[in-house]
């Protein structure tokens, strides 16, 4: 079973850090569980556990990869001369990516956002997302940076960001209650207010209002921060397996396309995801070092 295997590579060494966040996760289920039911500590948690391993589930699952699709902006493609132009630069990338390992799924799919910075990320199994941006590209380059993500699919690299950015279903289900619970009280406080504050009703009503929005700040940055933070440790797990992934389409063939294509997505004005992603990979010079050490016969003329 998929998750089974997903539990086995979790134990890696380099995942500590993503451990120590899905730690934390269930113990702000089994928290919040034992405040809300007054169950002992340790039933609560079991509880959490359990409603955790519901949500990974439901993250490594076809309806993860969509749900990430849907945060990022990633659609079908459908105009024609995209179409006509990137379908056979994909199909030579997969082609090539599945002579080198067979093991890739044999249905993945490409779609595209409208971030104008050229990027590409992969995601769950099936799933391989690039920005308009990446269209400015010489099509060499585009079948290189493409390479990189199949090499991520190739080592399955791509399933922490889904418990990340999807698997916090559970704690964003607490967060949304929450929110629903401030919404409640300050509909309640206005009622009371307006209707027996008397002349001055009105000052009561902003200062709920004023109350509502500070908690409603607050809520909504821990809830942006939490998710940062697990990007974050994620991203630092994961940053020697761009270097393989960046192997993997130098063996395709791609090594110096991929060093030009380095020095063009390198340093854009990537937002959201893609530009948390993009934060945390090693600096450029790094990776084309690395791609140099390995053969690759790329040099910038001074």
């Amino acid at each position: 079973m998929y998750i089974i295997e997903f539990m086995k590579r979790m134990a890696r060494k380099s995942n500590v850090c993503v451990i120590v966040y899905l730690v934390l996760n269930v113990v702000v289920i089994g928290t919040a569980v034992a405040f809300l039911t007054s169950l002992p500590m340790g039933i609560s948690f079991l509880i959490g556990i359990g409603a955790y391993l519901v949500s990974l589930i439901v993250a490594l699952s076809p309806i993860g990869e969509w749900i990430l699709r849907k945060q990022t902006g990633c659609k079908k493609i459908r105009r024609r001369e995209q179409l006509e132009y990137l379908m056979p630069i994909f199909q030579e990338a997969y082609d090539r990516a599945r002579q080198l390992e067979p093991g890739i799924a044999d249905d993945i799919q490409l779609y595209i956002n409208d971030n104008e910075a050229p990027n590409a990320f992969a995601t769950g199994r099936k799933t391989i997302c690039i920005t308009k941006g990446l269209l400015q590209l010489p099509p060499e380059q585009i079948k290189a940076i493409l390479g990189h993500e199949f090499g991520h699919l190739a080592h399955k690299d791509t399933d922490l960001i889904l418990v990340v950015a999807v698997g916090n279903i559970i704690v964003n289900l607490l967060i949304f209650g929450i929110k629903l619970f401030i919404e409640v009280c300050h509909l309640i406080i206005m009622c009371l207010t307006l209707f027996f504050g008397g002349k001055h009703g009105w000052l009561g009503t902003i200062m709920a209002a004023l109350y509502r929005l500070c908690l409603m700040a607050i809520v909504g940055g821990l809830s942006w921060l939490w998710t940062k933070i697990g990007i974050v440790l994620v991203m630092k797990s994961s940053r020697q397996n761009e270097y393989e992934a960046d192997e993997f389409s130098f063996n395709m063939g791609y090594g110096n396309e991929l060093c030009m294509g380095l020095e063009n997505i390198c340093g854009t004005g990537a937002k959201g995801l893609f530009a948390s992603l993009a934060s945390s990979h090693p600096d450029k010079d790094d990776r084309i070092a690395r791609l140099q050490e390995l053969g690759a016969t790329y040099r910038v003329e001074w």
